[in-house]
């Protein structure tokens, strides 16, 4: 299984000390925030996309992926999400493409719709088609990764004649790609039917929500013949903060939970921990608690942590990631292969699909 980090770019002001950082400040802890997941051992950075304060997060993501691809050796880059609804996939095609050159292919992607509704008529776009835009968009994406000379008609963007993206992927195998989704069974039913992975990025949702997600999906993934519900390839969301004692943990983040852009406002922190993901307290207690996740998730191949949110200052940000790489996820690679039955697939890499299409190219017809 991949661990890593996700973050989303929020500029928040810190309840402890009432500081706000800067824009250049967050910008440039994203990539301290990376650096740091690598050199402690962690697998995957990802990062959302935004367009509107209090958010940082790249407009572009490609364009962070690429820097900190030059500062790392082998930590894989990702989105979390890439906005599929109103970014033209002719720009996420040639764009993601690009970077998975410049990173030697350490790239891949979320695709979903964001959860800012008013991003859409900045772009154009009607909130109201958003999952017909994630299906058609990506229908274009899909192609223009795989063909050239592509024509093209729809009903979302002007149409395409003979069209070749550039440049094209690397080694001609597109970046993997999980389609994201926490409430809507049309994108699982999409990630199922191209055989991609699927992300749930649980961080809002109780259990048995997440488990049907999942499953909708392992089992549509079966339908459409890729392979057995088990072979799916399925991704999951969460946020830690560990001390070495729970009370300790609880106390501390406390005022971040309470007036978080994302939690604060809603149940108190005792009611969320207990209903998602979101564990506060020992790294035992943030091992015993995602190891339950396959409980109602099945055997799945990517975990990622939220863990710079709701103003939390970077040393303290890196001081956490140091205790996941250190004290926790070790420990996670050893129970999680001691219990993962045989055959269950790893998560893809570009080195793995490469050498997956060799293969296919190999074998009989």
């Amino acid at each position: 299984m991949q661990f890593g980090i996700f973050s989303i770019g929020d500029v928040t002001t810190d309840p402890t000390t009432g500081r706000t950082p800067t824009e250049h400040e967050r910008i440039r802890a994203a990539v301290a925030i990376a650096k740091k997941a690598e050199e402690v051992g962690l697998d995957v950075f990802a990062v959302g996309q935004h367009h509107n304060p209090p958010f940082v997060a790249p407009a572009n993501p490609p364009i962070l992926m690429a820097h900190i691809a030059a500062q790392t050796e082998r930590l894989l880059l990702s989105t979390a999400t890439t906005l599929i609804t109103t970014t033209d996939p002719v720009r996420i095609a040639e764009d993601y493409a690009y970077v998975q050159h410049l990173a030697e292919g350490r790239v891949d992607l979320t695709l979903g719709r964001g959860n800012t509704g008013p991003v859409y008529p900045w772009f154009g776009k009607d909130i109201r088609a958003g999952i017909p835009l994630a299906v058609e968009n990506y229908a274009l994406l899909h192609r223009l990764w795989r063909e050239t000379d592509v024509d093209w008609q729809g009903r979302f963007r002007t149409p395409l004649q003979s069209f070749t993206a550039t440049p094209r992927p690397l080694d001609d195998v597109p970046p993997f790609v999980w389609h994201g989704s926490i409430r809507s069974p049309e994108i699982a039913e999409q990630a199922a039917y191209y055989g991609d992975g699927f992300f749930h990025n649980n961080i809002f949702w109780n259990r048995e929500h997440t488990g049907r997600m999942v499953d909708l999906y392992r089992q549509r993934f079966a339908e459409h013949g890729h392979g057995t519900p088990e072979q799916a390839i399925v991704g999951l969301g969460g946020q830690v903060f560990m001390r070495p004692n729970s009370q300790d943990a609880v106390r501390e983040f406390r005022p971040y939970f309470d007036r978080a852009p994302v939690y604060g406002g809603g149940p108190s922190l005792e009611e969320f921990t207990e209903m998602t993901p979101l564990t506060v307290g020992s790294p035992e207690q943030v091992i015993e608690k995602t190891l339950s996740f396959r409980d109602y998730a099945g055997d799945y191949q990517r975990q990622l942590f939220l863990i710079d949110h709701a103003g939390l200052p970077l040393d303290t940000v890196l001081e956490q990631i140091e205790i996941l790489g250190e004290q926790v996820v070790p420990v996670l690679r050893k129970e999680v292969a001691a219990r993962a039955p045989e055959g269950t697939p790893e998560a893809p890499t570009h080195r793995s699909l490469v050498r997956r299409r060799a293969e296919l190219e190999q074998s009989p017809a």
